[in-house]
């Protein structure tokens, strides 16, 4: 019983830091739509939303956890998809946009985020290198970072999620075509 009721309060001890990590993200994300008002609408010659089920995934590899699964601990679902890859494979950005931020963040690692304009982000997460810094402007198919397991990832993989405005959207309709 006391080793059941420890692993009951490790479980939750889990569940509450990957809710923290998952509301700073929203805080982050937040303060980046209220921020970020120099940006234009859209952003390259063709807007983001002309290009769904037309971008190629930001990295090849097997979707390992997919959009709207339940999260390990049960409580949370992911919000985006975690796609196992080799260490240092290249990730490229899927479209044409801005870097809004790029730096560590808890249980993300290495993240960086990109607005495409129109409330339109895309975030790539657990990189090993990031080649990107907040500011920079980048085009689709761009090699933004590579590959790792920083923030508690297990295994090298990248997390990858797509956001229109301040709701995740599943990237598998956006990005249905491979490298």
């Amino acid at each position: 019983l006391s080793k059941l009721s420890s692993t009951i309060s490790s479980q939750n001890q889990k569940i509450k830091a990957s809710q923290i990590s998952q509301k700073h993200l929203e805080k982050i994300l937040d303060t980046l739509f209220n921020t970020l008002s120099d940006l234009p609408k859209n952003i390259g010659e063709i807007p983001f939303q002309k290009r769904k089920g037309k971008m190629y995934w930001p990295t090849s590899g097997k979707i390992s956890n997919k959009f709207g699964s339940r999260k390990a601990q049960g409580r949370l679902k992911w919000n985006g998809v975690l796609i196992k890859a080799a260490s240092g494979q290249g990730v490229y950005a899927i479209h044409g946009g801005r870097v809004v931020f790029s730096d560590w963040i808890r249980s993300y690692g290495l993240l960086i985020i990109i607005d495409h304009g129109n409330g339109y982000l895309s975030l790539y997460g657990h990189n090993q290198s990031i080649y990107k810094e907040a500011r920079d402007w980048i085009t689709a198919g761009e090699k933004i970072a590579s590959v790792g397991n920083s923030g508690g990832s297990q295994s090298p993989a990248l997390y990858f999620e797509i956001r229109a405005g301040e709701k995740p959207i599943n990237p598998k309709h956006w990005c249905l075509t491979r490298r």
